[in-house]
C-alpha cells in the first residue's frame, strides 16, 4: 500500500518519535516508509494501542496485528520516514 507522492515532508526516526501522544499531542505512525496521522483514532488515545506505541515504524509489527495493512488507509499521510 505504497504512497507515492513526492510533496509529502521527510522526517526522522528522531523526529516521528515526538509524535507520540505524550510530548506532543500528535499520533504518528510509519509503515512502509509513510508516516501517517492517526490522531483521529479513538484506539491510539494516548498514543498507545494494544501493546503498540506511536512515534514508532509499525512495519515489524504488523504481522502480529489481526488487520491487515489497509488500515492505513483510513489515515492521511503527513509525511515520508527517512
Amino acid at each position: 500500500m505504497p504512497v507515492n507522492n513526492p510533496s509529502l515532508p521527510v522526517y526522522t526516526r528522531s523526529q516521528l518519535a515526538l509524535r507520540n501522544g505524550q510530548d506532543r499531542d500528535e499520533i504518528w505512525c510509519a509503515y512502509e516508509g509513510v508516516i501517517y496521522d492517526l490522531s483521529a483514532s479513538r484506539l491510539w488515545r494516548n498514543g498507545k494501542h494494544y501493546e503498540h506505541w506511536a512515534g514508532q515504524d509499525l512495519t515489524d509489527e504488523l504481522s502480529d496485528a489481526p488487520h491487515t495493512n489497509g488500515v492505513f488507509a483510513r489515515f492521511s499521510a503527513v509525511g515520508k520516514l527517512v
